[in-house]
């Protein structure tokens, strides 16, 4: 709004073109940048609309300028896209799930509340269920990684079930490490996998196992100490706990 009266003191010739008002709001605070950018999300909503993608509640949905949608898309309530997102056709996002660098083929479903961070490719047709962390990783086409997980620094072949609790130990204190999971590999619940590993396509890893070597296809692999019944031990350990108990 000021540059007419700048162009004026200087002796410029000013030349009027009509526009909608919201091309030219100023933008001199954080409330008035807050007014432009909610302007903004309502032209990508709607062209996302447009395009064919279903937005459960387009007043809840997220996105940057760069974001890219397939078409029959479905998006949850609740979606945010940071920078450099492309969806493929036919994919699900789930409510709560914040993306940002991230590639998802067709066909997948993310969420809910699943986070994905830069450098991360979800393959066609894989799950990222709720509370799954991903961060700089190749998921495989048909892969499940459905609860509880963190996936970093990682190939995910493809058909592999990560089961929930799963945590890639990438970060030793000073440098990042990497996992290979192979195709159609098994990794049972609460296992830590402390890179740098890999584990063979076919492979099955026993829940609650740390897992520090290699292991080759087809094998299985469990680190777990034995388990130890004390008949009565419970009974014991309820009477000397007892306020009763004299």
């Amino acid at each position: 709004t000021d540059i007419v009266s700048y162009a004026r003191a200087s002796g410029k010739r000013c030349t009027v073109f009509e526009a909608d008002a919201d091309e030219l709001h100023g933008v001199n605070s954080r409330f008035d940048l807050a007014r432009a950018e909610k302007m903004m999300q309502k032209r990508l909503r709607l062209r996302a609309l447009a395009n064919g993608v279903t937005l459960r509640d387009p007043s809840t949905t997220w996105m940057c300028i760069d974001t890219r949608i397939g078409r029959d898309v479905t998006i949850e309530p609740n979606v945010f896209f940071g920078p450099g997102v492309d969806i493929g056709d036919g994919v699900e996002i789930r409510a709560f799930s914040h993306l940002e660098g991230v590639r998802i083929k067709a066909g997948a479903r993310i969420g809910p509340f699943a986070r994905l961070r830069p450098g991360t490719v979800i393959g066609e047709g894989a799950r990222v269920g709720n509370f799954v962390e991903i961060k700089s990783a190749d998921v495989g086409a048909g892969a499940k990684i459905n609860h509880l997980t963190y996936i970093g620094d990682a190939r995910v072949g493809e058909g592999a079930n990560i089961g929930a609790g799963t945590i890639t130990c990438n970060y030793d204190g000073f440098s990042k490490h990497r996992t290979d999971i192979g195709a159609g590999a098994f990794i049972g619940s609460n296992t830590a996998l402390v890179a740098p590993v890999s584990v063979g396509d076919r492979a099955i890893v026993g829940a609650g196992s740390v897992i520090t070597e290699d292991v080759e296809d087809d094998a299985l692999g469990v680190t777990r100490a034995a388990q130890k019944i004390v008949k009565g031990g419970a009974t014991r350990w309820r009477n000397r706990r007892s306020p009763d108990r004299t």
